[in-house]
């Protein structure tokens, strides 16, 4: 019970964390504890004594305080309005021309985050505040401090929708975007657990494994699992785990998702505590999953190369991503073998191998766009760096193979360039 608890929690947490109104919130509720203690000075004797002292922080007619409050409320309230239909038109845009899967990169983008926040939580101050005016005789009685507060965040809050409006033009532009991408991937690959090079884990295969196996009663996403607490699980009870799909890949109902060996009986009771440490949901995650990055910048690219769109320059900016995460990718090693503390094996897991991201993430970009003369050379360029980058040979095969057809076009477009050119 206590397992599913967790992973009803470990869900809800990520959803929450990762929504555009998480931050927001907490920025509203900082505004909301911020007018309190403003508050709070103004009606101190502190408070009372510069209002005293300072006549010209003082209000002395309740009316304009509450004039100063309901206008701004009102003016901020529009700002953000007008703000945020901008981020609506940018998010449209980017699922139109590029893809919808890279929505959930720009919705996270904290600094937007922030400035709704700021402008929410400005509201939200004013609001209270408004709640707390009363007309009475003494101008030592009117929240002037927590007024003027006020108006300074206000003014924040203008330079704020200055800049921000200098953020959304350079948002909009699709190298930017393609440049998020290319840092959340490589943060998350850097992030990898990765293997130690001395370890030889060359004997174990997923195909000499068998065991109890855990199949799947509804079609999902396989998105990994939680590897410190499986990993405790497994040496604690003395299992062997290991799984037959990548991350990321989409499970019909009856496939087996995970193999269970151990030398006693395994309970019903193990094998819900293990169903409960793996994730299978929708979603693509990139911070889970780097190879989402890959594939979600490969989109990008067949996007662009599409009729509708025709946008070659777009492609050729995923490419270069993608040849650059490809370089970076040979120098991390995700582990396939996870160990307990005592160095037993006890998970065995899928990577996707270097072939297999050159046969799912350039190959589809040549097969669009091997026609278009500007792709065609880039694609020619890149592989050639990528091919000297590398440094196995196991992975140099398939950008060779890639290569090798690059070439071919290029020679015959040249010869068909040099037909055409030809005078009569």
């Amino acid at each position: 019970m206590f397992d599913k608890v967790s992973k009803w929690f470990r869900q809800r947490y990520s959803n929450t964390v990762n929504s555009i109104a998480f931050y927001p919130a907490l920025i509203a509720i900082g505004f909301l504890v911020l007018s309190y203690a403003a508050l709070l000075l103004d009606f101190s004797d502190i408070g009372k004594n510069i209002k005293q002292n300072w006549d010209f922080i003082s209000l002395q007619d309740a009316s304009t305080a509450r004039s100063i409050a309901t206008t701004i409320a009102a003016g901020i309230l529009s700002l953000t309005v007008f703000s945020f239909s901008m981020v609506m038109i940018l998010l449209n845009q980017a699922a139109s021309n590029m893809s919808n899967r890279i929505l959930d990169s720009m919705i996270g983008n904290r600094f937007q985050q922030a400035v709704l926040g700021f402008y929410i939580g400005t509201i939200v101050y004013a609001l209270f505040l408004l709640s707390t005016i009363r007309d009475i005789d003494s101008g030592i009685y009117i929240p002037a401090l927590s007024i003027y507060l006020l108006i300074l965040l206000t003014v924040i809050d203008i330079f704020l929708f200055i800049y921000f409006l200098h953020y959304i033009t350079q948002s909009v532009k699709y190298q930017t975007i393609i440049e998020r991408l290319h840092r959340e991937t490589r943060n998350a690959l850097e992030h990898c657990d990765r293997s130690n090079p001395e370890e030889d884990d060359s004997e174990i295969r997923f195909p000499d494994l068998s065991g109890k196996e855990i199949k799947l009663k509804v079609g999902n996403y396989f998105q990994g699992f939680d590897e410190k607490s499986l990993v405790h699980f497994c040496e604690e009870n003395d299992l062997l785990i290991s799984f037959p799909y990548t991350i990321g890949t989409y499970l019909l109902a009856g496939s087996t998702y995970m193999v269970v060996q151990s030398n006693e009986e395994i309970t019903s009771e193990k094998i819900d505590t293990l169903k409960v440490l793996v994730d299978l949901h929708a979603g693509q995650p990139i911070k889970k999953n780097p190879y989402y990055g890959f594939e979600q910048l490969t989109e990008v690219a067949l996007k662009a190369l599409s009729p509708g769109i025709n946008d070659p320059g777009t492609a050729v900016l995923s490419l270069h991503v993608l040849a650059d995460l490809l370089t970076y990718q040979q120098e991390f090693h995700p582990r396939t073998v996870l160990r307990d503390s005592k160095g037993q094996v006890r998970i065995v897991a899928r990577r996707p191998s270097f072939t297999a991201l050159i046969e799912n993430f350039l190959l589809p970009i040549w097969d669009y766009g091997k026609n278009d003369r500007v792709l065609r050379q880039e694609m020619h360029r890149m592989l050639e760096q990528l091919v000297t980058a590398l440094n196995k040979v196991e992975d140099q095969v398939p950008v060779v193979k890639l290569l090798e057809l690059v070439k071919q076009a290029v020679r015959q477009n040249s010869l068909n360039s040099l037909s055409y050119s030809r005078p009569d």
